[in-house]
């Protein structure tokens, strides 16, 4: 991994001065864009069509049935349904431990609000080329908890016509209701309008190509929808202390998702920047993805030296990144200087792994900066609030007279009359 040594030098690498162009592509738009009006004006029928088009699958039905789920669930290894069992259960508890502490109504107040779970939502999990089980788990899970009613999953069909048994093994251990097997920006449009097979849902989840996420774009106001991902992204804090080792472990799972994400080391020691990559070069042979990890560190990848902890955590912050691990001697003792962050990983014995599988918080994070703003997959993604209000006579009269004159200064003369009937005794108000 190239190194640069410098808090000022390493300042502009960190700074991502343009992100709201990661998704702006004007040809892919206006695909997407013609794929969805199909889907609408269509229904089942593109769906069929788009699905021959681009994955090369002939389907005769968009439904899988439950014996399909089934038998493919039977076709799972069971240690794997162990393993995914054990996840779900991991998840199942943190996200009911995150419902006790944030979904409280406040009902009984005279001003209040009520927490009401979505009715009904979408999932889309990828899975032509490769099956992402773990997604199924943490996007599904946290809905359950949430009190979601119904969960409609697509997911695509795979080279030889079928879903991955594995992908529908998750969804019958998360709990999904229904599952349809399709795929790409056709089925964000299918979640998002509907069709004669494909009900409509409130909100879509889930991760995707560029095509996918386009189309979620795009659909967006129509259904609500969790976020844009983006290429995943890991920035390590590491001191003169750290394992070297762990370190270009941990940067290189970051680099096999592709070329796309970013694995990104600041450090202290110009010694541990060397040992980092000592130990990539030693570690990278044994990889089965050792091309593409290589790839990723290559465009992607990098090492910046600063002077002091804080300065890296400086750096940190100001690229938001979706994960952050600090492998630093009392790394406790730097928690409350991080603001922007996906998820922290505290120690370098906290795995990233770890919460991509089977830790328990939701793997779905900001990507592209977004941490600055925005927050993981949480409870309290699959519920609404609905304001409670309950006021009576004597609030009338306390709050009667300002409302009044803020209508009449707006010019909104009905708004200002509902007040007054209710002011003015004489006219009929109590």
């Amino acid at each position: 991994m190239k190194i640069i040594e410098g808090f000022t030098q390493a300042k502009p690498l960190f700074s991502r001065q343009v992100l709201s162009g990661l998704w702006d592509d004007a040809d892919r738009e206006q695909s997407v864009r013609q794929i969805i009006e199909e889907v609408r004006r269509r229904g089942d029928a593109a769906l069929f069509d788009f699905t021959q088009k681009f994955d090369r699958v002939k389907l005769t039905s968009l439904e899988v049935s439950k014996d399909q789920v089934s038998r493919a669930f039977s076709e799972v290894d069971k240690k794997l349904v162990s393993a995914l069992d054990f996840a779900a259960a991991r998840i199942t508890a943190y996200h009911t431990m995150q419902k006790k502490k944030l979904l409280k109504e406040n009902a009984k107040a005279r001003l209040g609000w009520l927490m009401r779970p979505l009715e009904k939502i979408g999932v889309y999990a990828p899975g032509f080329q490769v099956s992402l089980p773990s997604t199924v788990l943490m996007t599904v899970v946290p809905a359950k908890v949430a009190g979601v009613k119904e969960v409609i999953m697509v997911t695509p069909p795979q080279p030889n016509g079928r879903v991955s048994p594995v992908t529908l093994a998750a969804a019958k251990i998360a709990g999904v209701d229904r599952v349809f097997s399709v795929g790409g920006a056709q089925a964000i449009a299918a979640l998002a309008y509907g069709t004669e097979s494909i009900p409509k849902v409130h909100k879509i989840y889930g991760p995707g190509n560029i095509w996918v996420t386009l189309a979620k774009k795009m659909v967006f106001g129509a259904v609500g929808i969790d976020g844009l991902n983006g290429p995943s992204e890991v920035i390590i804090i590491a001191d003169a202390t750290a394992n070297a080792a762990y370190v270009a472990a941990d940067l290189l799972a970051q680099a096999e998702h592709g070329s796309g994400p970013k694995a990104i080391m600041i450090t202290t020691s110009k010694n541990m920047a060397d040992k980092v990559n000592n130990e990539i070069e030693k570690q990278l042979p044994a990889l089965s993805r050792q091309s593409v990890a290589a790839e990723s560190l290559e465009k992607n990848g990098f090492i910046a030296i600063v002077d002091s902890i804080d300065e890296a955590i400086e750096l940190a912050n100001l690229y938001a990144p979706e994960h952050l691990c600090l492998a630093v001697k009392n790394a406790a003792s730097y928690i409350d200087k991080v603001r922007n962050a996906g998820c922290l990983f505290v120690g370098e014995k906290s795995i990233e792994t770890l919460v991509d599988y089977v830790a328990g918080p939701s793997h779905v994070l900001p990507t592209g900066g977004t941490a600055r703003f925005s927050s993981p997959l949480n409870i309290l993604d699959f519920v609404k609030i609905i304001n409670l209000v309950k006021t009576d006579a004597k609030d009338i009269e306390k709050l009667g007279r300002a409302a009044l004159t803020i209508a009449k200064a707006e010019g909104l003369d009905a708004h200002a009359r509902a007040v007054e009937k209710r002011l003015d005794k004489g006219q009929g108000g109590s």
